[in-house]
């Protein structure tokens, strides 16, 4: 019974020590995609966590029209290894082809999840300190705006009113409905 505790102990470990490091690789790579200011505390912080294996990833892996893809393998690496050690841990069986689905599943429901709550930190931040200038509400626009500017102009503010996180928002909720379950279940599928 207690070798059941410690199973779930070490999960929660895998997970948290994996997620957090996944996700500061992921902001690093959207941050730099976003063309966010690399002197922001934030990104330093980012850089410096992440600096050990991306540079010398880089030194073999390329970036590719402004795509680091050394995040992106280094991306795919972590999260495959998560799952690997959580299934090692459950003792289940692992299946190359179904891992490589989950892996690109969690990636993206993890991606949606990123931009979903930057554009509600965003909202809540314009209105709690409209026009305040800090280094997380200038990250913030910087990762957003490629999301919000569109938005913007399909749904043009109403009296005042930016409706376009809305809009935003609705996207993301479908995506991550049609396109990160059906994935999740096809590589539980092959797996």
């Amino acid at each position: 019974m207690s070798g059941n505790y410690f199973g779930q102990a070490g999960i929660f470990l895998i997970q948290a020590l994996f997620g957090f490091y996944i996700l500061a690789v992921l902001l690093r790579l959207l941050l730099q995609w976003a063309r966010a200011s690399f002197y922001n505390p934030i990104s330093q912080f980012l850089v410096k966590i992440t600096n050990p294996p991306l540079v010398p990833l880089r030194r073999v892996i390329p970036g590719i029209a402004g795509i680091d893809l050394a995040s992106v393998v280094l991306l795919v690496a972590l999260q495959l290894a998560e799952l690997v050690l959580i299934g090692l841990l459950l003792g289940q069986g692992l299946h190359f082809t179904g891992l490589l689905v989950l892996t690109l599943a969690k990636l993206i429901s993890l991606l949606l999840t990123v931009f979903l709550f930057s554009i509600l930190i965003q909202v809540i931040l314009s209105w709690v300190r409209p026009g305040d200038s800090n280094p997380m509400s200038d990250l913030l626009y910087s990762l957003n705006e490629p999301l919000l500017g569109p938005a913007r102009r399909l749904l043009p503010p109403i009296s005042g009113f930016d409706l376009s996180p809305i809009l935003v928002l609705l996207a993301l909720q479908l995506l991550s409905i049609l396109v990160v379950a059906p994935l999740a279940d096809l590589g539980r599928s092959l797996s």
